[in-house]
C-alpha cells in the first residue's frame, strides 16, 4: 500500500518591484533555505504589465545550474525563440553562458523561472535549452482533472523534456469539487504553487489558496507515494514541481552556482574576459526544438 503524503507547511509570498522597474512585480516563492528546497534553488513568478516600448532587461550570465521557465501569460523573446502562453523552456547554464531576456513592446507578461541544481558530476557539462511549445505538451484531461506534465513521468504521461536531475513539472486543473489522487516518488521534494481556486491536499486535508505555496513531507524511501487532492467551489489550478534532492552543498553567489567559493571566483573572472558564450551559439546539437 502506498504511503500518503501530507501537506508540512504552507506560506502566502509577497511581491515586492523586481529588477525591470515599477511595472515588474516579482514574488520570490522558494529562494532563502536550499538544504529545505534541494534540488530547487529558486521560484520566481515574475509580472510585467508595460505600457510602454523602452527596453527592459538584457543579457546576463548564468553557469552551474538549470533555469526553468513556464509562461503563464502574454510572449517573451523574438524570432524562432519567441515563447507563448503555455510554452515552457529548460535551459542547462552548466559550464557558463550568455543569454538574453529583453522585453521592448506593450506587454502583459507571467512567467514562473526556476532555478534547479545541477547534480555535481554535471556541474560544469556542455550549455543546452531545450524549447517545448504548449502544442506538443503531453496532456490529459479526465474525470474533471486536466494535467500538463512538462518534464517528468505522472498520472502516466511522459514529458520529452531530458533531465539531469530527475524532476516533475506539471500544470494541473480540477473542476469544483473534483477529488483524484496523484502518485509521485515518496524521495521527491514536492511543491505545490496555486494559481487559481483552491484545494485540499494530503492525508491531512491541508488547505492550499491562491498564490499559497505548499511543501510536502519527505522520505528516503524509493517507491511511490499517493497525493489525494480535492478542488474547492470555485475549482483549482496548481503547478506541481516535486525533484530528487541531490544531497550536495552549493556555492551560490549572483548568477552562478558553484561547488567552491574558487568556482565562483573563476566564473566571474570568465565573465569579464568575454569567456561566456551566448545561448544562440550553441552548437545546434544542443539547441533543441521539442
Amino acid at each position: 500500500m502506498a504511503r500518503t503524503r501530507n501537506v508540512v507547511s504552507t506560506s502566502t509570498p509577497a511581491g515586492h518591484t523586481g529588477f525591470m522597474g515599477p511595472e515588474h512585480t516579482a514574488r520570490a516563492v522558494i529562494g532563502d533555505n536550499y538544504p529545505q528546497s534541494d534540488p530547487f534553488i529558486l521560484l520566481m513568478d515574475d509580472w510585467l504589465d508595460k505600457k510602454d516600448t523602452t527596453p527592459v532587461g538584457g543579457p546576463h550570465p548564468h553557469a552551474g545550474f538549470e533555469t526553468v521557465t513556464l509562461l503563464l501569460e502574454g510572449e517573451i523573446g523574438d524570432g524562432a525563440r519567441r515563447m507563448q502562453r503555455g510554452d515552457f523552456q529548460l535551459m542547462t547554464a552548466g559550464s557558463g553562458i550568455i543569454h538574453t531576456e529583453t522585453i521592448d513592446r506593450i506587454a502583459r507578461v507571467r512567467f514562473l523561472q526556476l532555478w534547479v541544481n545541477l547534480p555535481k558530476k554535471d556541474r560544469w557539462v556542455l550549455p543546452r535549452v531545450q524549447d517545448l511549445p504548449l502544442e506538443h505538451v503531453p496532456t490529459s484531461h479526465e474525470n474533471g482533472v486536466a494535467i500538463r506534465l512538462y518534464s517528468g513521468t505522472l498520472a502516466g504521461l511522459v514529458s520529452p523534456v531530458k533531465n539531469y536531475a530527475p524532476i516533475i513539472i506539471a500544470d494541473i486543473s480540477l473542476e469544483a469539487g473534483v477529488t483524484t489522487t496523484l502518485q509521485l516518488p515518496a524521495n521527491f521534494n514536492t511543491l505545490l504553487y496555486v494559481l487559481q481556486g483552491s484545494f485540499e491536499a494530503g492525508q491531512n486535508e491541508k488547505i492550499l489558496r491562491q498564490d499559497q505555496l505548499g511543501w510536502l513531507d519527505l522520505t528516503a524511501a524509493d517507491e511511490l507515494s499517493d497525493l489525494p487532492v480535492t478542488a474547492g467551489n470555485q475549482g483549482a489550478r496548481f503547478i506541481l514541481y516535486a525533484g530528487k534532492p541531490t544531497g550536495e552543498s552549493i556555492i551560490a553567489h549572483g548568477p552562478f552556482i558553484g561547488d567552491t567559493s574558487a568556482d565562483i571566483n573563476r566564473l566571474f573572472q570568465d565573465y569579464r574576459q568575454g569567456k561566456l558564450q551566448h545561448i544562440a551559439t550553441v552548437p545546434e546539437t544542443q539547441r533543441i526544438a521539442l
